[in-house]
């Protein structure tokens, strides 16, 4: 492989992070301008590598987004630490399979320390497994396949070998704020989301543990209950002792979808906040929101490893499988061949140590804090939730057209990035504080901008 091409890519890559911090931060071509700058009729000889490299960096600018910049605050995307991207480059270079321990010692190895780690971080059991998927969505799914195996298991029924027709009825029951991969993950499961039952929540998007209790009242048979640590729109976390004593006391397994807020049990500040997490079967986390590596860093944990690896595992008679103490990465994830997602992780969690996990969410947390204070000021702005974690939804002047005329002249006019929801019937604006580099300073800007864009709307 040509050096010069290498040099050529980390060449626009670090400009393009050199740029960051002070970057529009939405994209700024539409889909014509990319189109046109991006495509060409497919060759029939190809063309020079470099001139490739040079065309797509080019081409692609104006339409990226600066989503791991200090001020973009859309979704709950964090950005990645320099320790992090750099971990990630090298698994690019390596080029592993990580699915075995045969096509990769190094990344069986590394993934067995970050499990180690990340169940230290979590204070979850640490004879739990753990597994290194996608993203939050397979991580949901991986474990509530664990979960379906367990439930049917304990019913006498092997739903790996037998499938799900004739099946005992697996009850599955869920908050009404609970997030939207759970309902995908059901359906990829073959449960169907009709087959949800909803359990009330409270005006901050947590399960009410009193209906949950009268819900399991009238079930018989499997039970898999999902709860939630750190609601997508209010960052609420649901009362996960009291569930998990309810959910036990009728065998039910009970899931955790903490895809941001897990990171929680990892600070002093915010650990009351999750009291009770550990008592759960399952726990789902993507690690690209709040440990802030790139994408492709989901976690699963699964209290029960028989259950995770049974729902899991395959095996063929080219496989060269391990016997002994060594690690098959695929036995405990969806994929096979796939990259070495441990390796950011690993890096991440090594640089920053204890303390720096815990001082990167707590800064998040203050942040959204400092959000809600300057904003709240104001008084055309309410604050529609407890800012309990990173989430912080806004509302201007009690209107719904307004507050979405906000959010679209926040985003054009380029100085942070965040989104919209409906919230409690009525539109909000929703910031979520997830990047380690976003300053005090970056949020007093973001909030003028802000401001602004709220003087010109109320102007119009």
């Amino acid at each position: 492989m040509s050096n010069s091409l290498l040099d050529l890519a980390y060449g626009r890559a670090a400009a393009f992070l050199r740029e960051l911090p002070e970057r529009h931060v939405g994209a700024q071509g539409t889909r014509d301008e990319l189109v046109a700058a991006l495509h060409t009729p497919l060759s029939d000889d190809g063309e020079d590598p470099a001139a490739v490299i040079d065309a797509l960096s080019r081409g692609a600018d104006r339409g990226l987004i600066a989503c791991a910049g200090p001020r973009y605050f859309g979704f709950v995307i964090g950005g990645s630490l320099p320790v992090a991207l750099a971990a990630d480059w090298l698994t690019s270079a390596w080029d592993q399979n990580a699915g075995i321990y045969a096509t990769s010692p190094a990344a069986s190895v590394v993934e067995d320390i970050a499990r180690e780690w990340l169940l230290d971080l979590f204070d979850l059991p640490r004879t739990a497994s753990v597994g290194f998927v996608t993203g939050g969505q397979m991580a949901n799914f991986t474990a509530l396949a664990a979960a379906r195996h367990g439930v049917l298991r304990n019913a006498g029924w092997n739903v790996e070998e037998d499938g799900l027709a004739g099946a005992p009825p697996v009850h599955l029951v869920v908050s009404a704020a609970s997030h939207i991969t759970i309902h995908f993950s059901m359906r990829l499961l073959g449960f169907g989301t009709r087959a949800l039952i909803k359990v009330d929540a409270d005006e901050q998007g947590r399960m009410r543990a009193d209906s949950l209790r009268e819900t399991l009242r009238t079930l018989d048979g499997p039970i898999i209950v999902c709860a939630q640590a750190g609601n997508v729109n209010s960052g609420a976390v649901d009362p996960l002792r009291e569930i998990a004593e309810i959910a036990h006391e009728r065998n039910a397994w009970l899931h955790v979808d903490g895809a941001f807020g897990l990171w929680g049990r990892a600070t002093e500040s915010k650990r009351a906040l999750l009291d009770g997490c550990e008592l759960a079967d399952s726990w789902a986390n993507d690690a690209h929101k709040w440990l802030n590596v790139p994408y492709d860093s989901g976690i699963v944990i699964v209290r029960d490893s028989a259950s995770h690896r049974a729902a899991m595992t395959l095996s063929a008679e080219y496989l060269q499988q391990t016997t002994g103490v060594e690690r098959d990465n695929f036995e405990w994830v969806p994929d096979f061949s796939r990259r070495a997602r441990g390796f950011p992780i690993y890096a991440a969690i090594r640089a920053l140590g204890r303390r720096g996990v815990e001082s990167l969410i707590d800064a998040s947390c203050d942040r959204a804090r400092q959000f809600a204070e300057i904003l709240g000021h104001d008084p055309r702005v309410a604050i529609l939730n407890d800012v309990v974690l990173n989430q912080v939804l806004v509302r201007f002047n009690n209107s719904d057209d307004v507050t979405r005329n906000v959010i679209a002249r926040v985003q054009q006019e380029g100085t942070c990035w965040l989104g919209g929801t409906t919230w409690q019937g009525n539109a909000a604006m929703r910031i979520s504080v997830s990047n380690w580099s976003t300053t005090p300073e970056d949020v007093e800007k973001s909030c003028a901008a802000i401001m602004r864009c709220l003087d010109a709307v109320s102007q119009d």
